[in-house]
């Protein structure tokens, strides 16, 4: 039987599988086959178990060092994830190493990053996104939805999010999170983000979050999750810069010095073979 070669990591609990481009055409998984692997190898039950299968091909443009394709464990495919970025670039450094500064193309288009820590299996990376790529899409978009109106605000970081204001997360949260993911205002499905602000007297103000994501569900962690938040959050003036969001999974970090900044962890934590 056939086998695929995998590497695991997770970026603060949100974790993914990453394999290679030419593997997968060696095994002719092409075209709609390459959504049915991302099926069946992201199964918590019958597969390795991930919320998203990264796949590392060939560079499409000379000024990056790989290119990242991402596919959620439903098998839909999506632009960027920001975890997900940094676990290829952790995979990228521990297989033979990269420079302090250097380049990912992703379906968002090409991401820098800044290698922060390289101890392997634990890494560090900062991802600066250009704000050109980033906005506001809704600062005040009211939304119906289990029967009551809610205020959201989208955003557009490479990938669409919706961000929603809570004072506490003893509610369900991950229902509403499911409906918020597929109302009719996201014709292309939205991801959803629940922030509360802390902002206790004496400290940095900052932000608990908790996650639902488009075509993976509930997830410990977000790194677009967490660009989307700040930004929603900073627009509003809930917070300053830089800002801490805390996830179920760990703590990232987003700043403005240099574009918008995202500086989370990546660990290795496995390799392996799926049988095919």
């Amino acid at each position: 039987m056939p086998s695929l070669a995998f590497t695991k990591a997770h970026g603060a609990g949100n974790d993914f599988l990453v394999v290679e481009r030419d593997d997968l055409d060696r095994l002719g998984i092409v075209g709609e086959r390459i959504p049915e692997l991302a099926r069946q190898i992201c199964s918590r039950r019958f597969g390795m178990g991930a919320d998203g299968m990264e796949v590392v091909g060939a560079l499409e443009t000379p000024v990056a060092l790989a290119r990242a394709q991402l596919w959620n464990s439903d098998g839909s495919k999506a632009e960027i994830s920001g975890n997900g970025t940094r676990c290829v670039a952790a995979y990228l450094a521990d297989r033979g190493g990269v420079p302090d500064r250097f380049m990912i193309d992703t379906g968002a288009g090409p991401r820098q990053l800044d290698r922060i820590r390289a101890e392997s299996p634990e890494f560090e990376f900062r991802m600066a996104t250009d704000p050109r790529a980033c906005r506001v899409v809704d600062e005040s978009l009211l939304l119906e939805v289990q029967g009551r109106r809610l205020a959201v605000t989208a955003v557009d970081v490479g990938n669409p999010q919706c961000v929603h204001r809570v004072e506490t997360f003893d509610f369900d949260w991950r229902s509403l999170g499911a409906a918020l993911e597929c109302h009719p205002h996201f014709p292309d499905g939205s991801n959803v983000s629940f922030v509360k602000v802390d902002a206790a007297a004496g400290r940095r103000v900052d932000l608990h979050v908790r996650f639902w994501e488009r075509g993976a569900g509930a997830t410990l962690s977000s790194g677009t999750g967490c660009l989307g938040a700040a930004m929603a959050a900073r627009h509003h003036g809930w917070v300053g810069d830089p800002v801490d969001i805390y996830a179920e999974g760990g703590c990232l970090s987003v700043d403005w010095a240099d574009g918008i900044r995202l500086t989370g962890p990546a660990r290795i934590v496995g390799r392996g073979e799926f049988e095919v």
